[in-house]
C-alpha cells in the first residue's frame, strides 16, 4: 500500500518510507492510500477471537502487502502481551483500561508496535535510526521503554520541564542505553515544534536518519485502532456503541476513526478535552484556532496545536458537516475533573486518573443529551498511580503504587536541560548523534 501526505496527495511513499520518515517532507502527515473494510465474517466471529488474533487481522488488512505474514505476527505478538479489559462502572457505561502494559499507559500499544516495525526496517540499512519524540507525559515513557535496547535505534525524548508528573519523568529519564532525555524550558508545543523543525532542516536530514515516534508517525497510529475492536468484542449486547476519548494530540481518537472506516460499528465518537479545547471549539465554531497550551492536572492532554487534526480533516475530505456527524466535543476544567474523580470513587469504588476522568465526563455529558438506548465506553488511558499526587490529593486517601512504577521511582534521573531555541537543539543532535 502507498501512503500520501496530508499536504499533497500526489506525494506517495511506501510503508517503509512513511515509517522511517515519520513526517512528510512538506510537513504533512502520512495517510494510507485506502482503508480496507474488514469482511462481515470477521465481525460475526469477533467474540470468539483473542485480542492478538483480532489485532493481527486488522494489521494484516492494512499492512499485509508490505510486511511478511510471519514477521507481522511476531510484531503483533510482541505488542499485545497484556490485557485491555472493559470494566463496567455504571449500567452500560464502561471503562476500557489501556494501562496494563509496562509503562501503564495506552501508548504502550503504539510504542511497542512501532519499535518492532522500525527494528525490522533498521536491519535493512547500515546506520542508526534517530527517533525524536516530544512528550507531554506518557508518550515519552512508552516510546523510551518500547525502544530500549532495540538495535540500530537512538531515541531522543523532549519534554517540558516541570510539566510532567514525577512518575512519568522517571519512566524515561532513568533508562540510559540508547535513550536520551532533553528537558526543555518551555511547553509541550515547544517540544513538538522542535521535532517538526528538525525534520524540515536539510542539514539534519542529510546528517542523520531521523524519524518520529509521536502519533504523527503512522506506525504509532495504526495499533491504536486495535483496542477499539477488542472493546467491541468484549461487549455482549448489540446496542449502538459510543466511545469517549480523552484527547490531546488526537492520535487515539484518529485510531478510533480508522477502526470505524474498517467497519467497526460505532455510532459516535466523543472528543473529551481539558481546557485545551481546540477541537471542541472547532466543532462549534468551524474555526481552527491553535494557541499556547494551558497547564492542567491532565497534563498529557495539554496540547494547544494537535497534530492529528490534519488527519481527522483528511478522513472527512475537509467536510466539517461530515465530521460533526461522527464526532462531538466537550471540554472540562480541573475542578470538574476532580469532582468526577471523587464522585465515581465514592459511588463505585473505582479510581480514575485525571485523563480517564475527562473521558468519563465527556461520555456522561453526551449520554445526558441522548434519548436513545446506547452503550458507552470511555478510555482509561493511564494508571492513576502515574498521577499519584493529584489522585491522592483529590480523593483524600492513599493509593497503592504498582510495583513497576515503584521500580521506576527508585531510579536516578538523568536529563539534559535545554532551551526551546531550535539552534541549540540542532547543535546537540549534530554533535552528539552524527557519528552513529
Amino acid at each position: 500500500m502507498k501512503f500520501y501526505s496530508t499536504n499533497n496527495k500526489d506525494h506517495k511513499v511506501s510503508l517503509r518510507e512513511a515509517v522511517m520518515q515519520g513526517l512528510a517532507p512538506d510537513n504533512g502527515l502520512y495517510m494510507p492510500e485506502s482503508i480496507p473494510v474488514l469482511p462481515t465474517t470477521f465481525f460475526e466471529s469477533i467474540r470468539q477471537k483473542t485480542f492478538p488474533e483480532i489485532a493481527f487481522e486488522v494489521a494484516h488488512h492494512l499492512l499485509g502487502e508490505d510486511i511478511p505474514e510471519l514477521e507481522l505476527k511476531r510484531i503483533v505478538s510482541h505488542t499485545i502481551k497484556f490485557e485491555a479489559p472493559l470494566v463496567e462502572i455504571e449500567n452500560d457505561l464502561y471503562a476500557l483500561e489501556l494501562f496494563h502494559g509496562p509503562t501503564m499507559a495506552f501508548k504502550d500499544f503504539g510504542a511497542r508496535f512501532m519499535s518492532q516495525l522500525l527494528g525490522y526496517f533498521a536491519k535493512q540499512q547500515d546506520r542508526d535510526i534517530v527517533i525524536l519524540v516530544a512528550t507531554s507525559g506518557d508518550t515519552g515513557s512508552a516510546v523510551a521503554n518500547g525502544f530500549l535496547g532495540v538495535a540500530g535505534t537512538q531515541v531522543v525524548v523532549l519534554y517540558p520541564s516541570g510539566k510532567v508528573s514525577e512518575v512519568q519523568e522517571k519512566q524515561f529519564t532513568t533508562l540510559n542505553q540508547n535513550i536520551t532525555a532533553l528537558e526543555i524550558d518551555g511547553t509541550f508545543d515547544d517540544c513538538q515544534r522542535l521535532v517538526k523543525q528538525a525534520f524540515l532542516d536539510d542539514e539534519l536530514r542529510n546528517s542523520l536518519f531521523l524519524t518520529s515516534a509521536n502519533s504523527i508517525n503512522i506506525a504509532r497510529l495504526i495499533p491504536q485502532s486495535f483496542y477499539y475492536f477488542w472493546a467491541y468484542a468484549q461487549l455482549k449486547n448489540r446496542r449502538p456503541l459510543v466511545f469517549s476519548i480523552p484527547s490531546g494530540n488526537f492520535g487515539n481518537l484518529t485510531g478510533g476513526l480508522f477502526a470505524k472506516r474498517m467497519g467497526l460499528p460505532v455510532e459516535k465518537f466523543i472528543a473529551a478535552t481539558n481546557l485545551n479545547d481546540i477541537v471542541p471549539a472547532y466543532l462549534r465554531s468551524r474555526i481552527f484556532a491553535p494557541r499556547p497550551s494551558i497547564t492542567t492536572i491532565s497534563n498529557a492532554m495539554d496540547v494547544g496545536n494537535p497534530s492529528n487534526f490534519s488527519r481527522m480533516l483528511d478522513l472527512f475530505a475537509n467536510d466539517i458537516e461530515a465530521l460533526q456527524n461522527e464526532l462531538v466535543g466537550y471540554s472540562f476544567s480541573d475542578d470538574e475533573t476532580r469532582e468526577a474523580m471523587k464522585e465515581v470513587s465514592l459511588s463505585t469504588g473505582y479510581v480514575m486518573d485525571p485523563h480517564g476522568a475527562v473521558g468519563y465526563l465527556g461520555l456522561k455529558q453526551y449520554l445526558q443529551k441522548q434519548r436513545r438506548d446506547v452503550v458507552g465506553v470511555f478510555l482509561e488511558t493511564a494508571h492513576p498511580g502515574k498521577f499519584i499526587n493529584v489522585v491522592e490529593e483529590t480523593l483524600e486517601k492513599k493509593i497503592l503504587l504498582p510495583a513497576p512504577l515503584q521500580k521506576f521511582m527508585a531510579g536516578k534521573k538523568l536529563s539534559i536541560p535545554m532551551s526551546a531555541d531550535f539552534s541549540n537543539f540542532k547543535s546537540y543532535l549534530l554533535q552528539s548523534l552524527k557519528g552513529n
